[in-house]
This record gives structure tokens, C-alpha cells and sequence, in this order.
């Protein structure tokens, strides 16, 4: 079984990296462009067959180590 994590960066927090990426579009004449947020996925092969039991053991490495849960927000996809 495959999970995926969607990690973005919480509202109100900065993304210099996303604003970048917006400036980089405007320049390239890209108007229509007005916010960008930037974030990361992660795709995990697991060896559990349980849906459920999967997707609590991604939570758990999400909380642990996979995202920084005082700035960032995930969601776990199974696949």
C-alpha cells in the first residue's frame, strides 16, 4: 500500500519560498498569479495491508518527524 502526505504551511504563516515563486512567475509575464504557496509531498511504501492501520501509522511519522506541526498542516493520502 502506498500513502501520500500533502504538507503546506499553515495560514498566516510566511512562505518566502512561495512568494519567490510568484515573483519568478510575474517576471516571466505571468500576471494573473497572485498568491503562491509552496509545499512538499512525501510517498510512503508500506508493508500494512489495513487502511486504517495504515493511515494511523503515517500519522504518527507525520507528528513525529514528517512535518512541523506548530507551522505546518498535512493530509494523508492512501494510494
Amino acid at each position: 500500500m502506498k500513502a501520500r502526505v500533502h504538507i503546506m504551511l499553515k495560514t498566516g504563516v510566511l512562505d518566502p519560498q512561495g512568494e519567490a515563486v510568484r515573483h519568478a512567475l510575474g517576471s516571466l509575464g505571468f500576471d494573473g498569479v497572485d498568491g503562491v504557496r509552496q509545499g512538499k509531498v512525501i510517498e510512503l511504501d508500506l508493508t500494512e495491508s489495513d487502511p486504517e492501520a495504515a493511515k494511523a501509522e503515517v500519522t504518527k511519522m507525520c507528528e513525529a518527524l514528517l512535518a512541523n506541526t506548530v507551522i505546518e498542516r498535512y493530509d494523508v493520502e492512501l494510494v
